[in-house]
This record gives C-alpha cells, sequence and structure tokens, in this order.
C-alpha cells in the first residue's frame, strides 16, 4: 500500500534525517579517535606523523560531504539498510587507519581496504540512483539524476580504483624498501602525494555541489507536485 502525498512527504523527511544524524555520529565517532590519535602525535613531538593527522581530516570531510549530497540528491522513503551498513563499515575502517597515524605501512594497508569498500558503496548506490531517476520525470529531476549518474561512473571508473591502486602501490612500495620509505622518511613523499590527491578531490566534490544545489531545489518541487497531482 502506497503512503498518502502528505505521510510520503513526511516518511522522506525522516529518513532523510536518519541519514544525515548516522553519517554526523560515524564520521564524529571516526574525528574522536583522530583528535586522541593526535594529541598523542603532537604531545610525543612525531613530526613525521603530522601529515598523516592533515590527510585524516581530509578523509572525514570528504566522507561527511559525499554523505551529505547523496542525502540530499537520493534519500527517500523507505530506508535503505544496506546503504547505512557501508557508512559503519566504512567508519571502522576509518578508525583502524587513524590509529596508525605513527604507522605508515598500517596506515596505507587500511587505507586500501577502505578506498576498496568506498569503492563497493559507489556500486550499491548506482541502484538508489535509478530508483530516483525513476520517481523523477521532471526536466530538472532528469538533468539532476544524469549528472548524479555521471558523478557516480567517475568514481566508480576511476576516481575510487585510482585510489585503491594508489593505497596498494604504497604498501608495496613500503614492503620492498623500508630502508627508504621507513629509516630515510620516504614515506613522506606518499603521504604527501596522498594528501594532494584528496584535496583535490575534496575541491571537486565542493565545487560539483554548487552545481547541484538549483537542480535538488528544483527536483524536490517536482516531487511535491507529483504526489499532490
Amino acid at each position: 500500500m502506497n503512503p498518502s502525498p502528505a505521510l510520503r512527504s513526511e516518511l522522506d523527511g525522516l529518513v532523510a534525517n536518519i541519514e544525515l544524524t548516522l553519517a554526523s555520529i560515524v564520521q564524529g565517532l571516526a574525528l574522536s579517535f583522530l583528535a586522541e590519535g593526535a594529541g598523542k602525535v603532537f604531545s610525543e613531538a612525531k613530526f613525521s606523523a603530522w601529515p598523516y593527522v592533515a590527510v585524516a581530516l581530509v578523509i572525514i570531510l570528504l566522507f561527511w560531504s559525499r554523505a551529505l549530497i547523496h542525502t540530499l540528491t537520493l534519500i527517500r522513503w523507505p530506508l535503505e539498510f544496506v546503504h547505512n551498513f557501508f557508512y559503519f563499515g566504512c567508519a571502522l575502517l576509518e578508525v583502524l587507519a587513524f590509529m596508525r597515524l605513527h604507522d605508515p605501512l598500517q596506515w596505507f594497508f587500511w587505507n586500501t581496504l577502505f578506498a576498496a569498500l568506498v569503492w563497493a558503496l559507489f556500486l550499491h548506490d548506482l541502484r538508489i540512483i535509478r530508483a530516483r531517476s525513476a520517481d523523477s520525470i521532471g526536466p530538472s529531476g532528469g538533468r539532476l539524476y544524469a549528472a548524479v549518474e555521471a558523478d557516480q561512473w567517475l568514481n566508480i571508473r576511476f576516481i575510487m580504483p585510482g585510489a585503491f591502486l594508489f593505497n596498494l602501490g604504497c604498501v608495496l612500495a613500503i614492503r620492498s624498501a623500508p630502508s627508504f620509505f621507513l629509516d630515510r622518511q620516504g614515506h613522506l613523499l606518499l603521504i604527501g602525494c596522498q594528501g594532494l590527491g584528496l584535496l583535490l578531490y575534496l575541491v571537486h566534490v565542493v565545487r560539483a555541489f554548487g552545481r547541484l544545489i538549483p537542480l535538488i531545489s528544483a527536483t524536490r518541487a517536482e516531487w511535491q507536485d507529483d504526489e499532490l497531482k
């Protein structure tokens, strides 16, 4: 039985609030572990670990930003359990990485697994994008979900495979040449490249969201119009 238009709108808002709360809580948890690890790094003057603190913060900002955009563009009733289960798994891997700020090998190992799980999340969310495309038959909705799906495939085909292979390559490089990457601080080159890549990706995400804002508002207005018909 389909809910009435008023009830559907209320349920959509409830599910969106749940999604935003969950994303904020899990990233807040990751931030608390980062703060604890950063405190130890700074108090013990482990200068070589400071870049890892900065990169970890960018990872949190990226994940939260992507979760926010996902909520505003895709989330409607009913609640997507599997999608939200991915959030818990990603937060766990983030925390495990943040507990290894002083250990480059372990940092890149856990980031490899994190990239793989986020890659799987992007693949899973294709189904949600197609469901929203079916819901949105208006012109604004068509343009919005064409842009969202194009961005999704960009992440699936290039960005997440690139992140996975980069982190895996760092693990293999450190294991094969520990004297350079650990004893001679060569790992700073790796974390510098990772930080630059993630920062550029964050700028891309923020700018892309700015372009989507008018379409998000127009698409939600179309949803309401469709429900009233």
